[in-house]
């Protein structure tokens, strides 16, 4: 009975979503069978660029540590919030919310060409927190039933956390940057004066992620059913011979 609630739960997760989160999980436990290393996997512009592998430039974002609190932590907070955009305000927009995971990966990949920053998925994860939680600013949040605040204030509150814990914060506030950057161009300035869209969605990524449902109660015409189609073609022939 669990396993069938589990694969109901998993199943019923949205596309990306699920992509995403399987492949932080799989990335995590071939590291912990040691099939791979995680110096197979960071973010390394020499390897990259030198060496042609490629891989790193997905891999930094999928591996968050070894198991342990962190990674449990992280896994949360990137499913929790991953989801609620994709079935929120990304509902239907499955091109637009990976266009969002790509700028979003792109602008931190630049950065991280200039910093020495290894694995960015902690980054973006609070990337994708900050989105949601401008998306939302009047939900009330409690964090382990110590604080209460409102949702725009939990990207700064798991700063802190981090800080507490002894991490480094520059990995939180990079992922904090690109998510007003994402934020500021697709919500704030094309609602301001002589403002524009700027982030357009690709059409490759809308062919390939949009494709329109059929309209289970769409009626065709008379003239536009398949049967109806060769006779009119034969009365046509009939009525003016060649």
């Amino acid at each position: 009975m669990a396993y069938q609630g589990f694969a109901q739960e998993y199943l019923g997760m949205p596309a990306v979503t699920r992509a995403y989160t399987t492949a932080c999980v799989i990335t995590t436990a071939a590291v912990q069978l040691e099939f791979i290393t995680p110096f197979q996997l960071y973010f390394n512009p020499d390897l990259i660029f030198r060496k042609f592998q490629i891989w790193r430039l997905i891999t930094n974002f999928l591996f968050f540590g070894p198991l342990g609190f962190s990674f449990f932590f992280n896994m949360i907070f990137l499913y929790r919030y991953c989801r609620m955009l994709e079935e929120g305000s990304f509902r239907g927009r499955t091109a637009d919310f990976v266009f969002m995971f790509l700028f979003g990966g792109f602008l931190m990949t630049l950065f991280g060409l200039f910093a020495s920053l290894f694995f960015l998925g902690q980054a973006f994860t609070i990337m994708l927190v900050y989105v949601w939680s401008r998306r939302n600013p009047y939900i009330r949040m409690n964090f382990f039933g110590l604080l209460n605040f409102q949702a725009p204030f939990l990207p700064w509150v798991l700063m802190g956390f981090s800080l507490l814990l002894g991490n480094s914060i520059i990995i939180d506030l990079l992922g904090i940057a690109v998510g007003h950057i994402y934020y500021f161009l697709e919500d704030v300035f094309p609602n301001q004066p002589g403002g524009k869209k700027l982030l357009l969605t690709p059409s490759f990524l809308k062919m390939v992620f949009d494709t329109p449902e059929e309209d289970p109660n769409y009626n065709p015409l008379p003239e536009d059913h398949p049967e109806n189609q060769p006779r009119d073609q034969e009365q046509n022939q009939q009525q003016h011979p060649q």
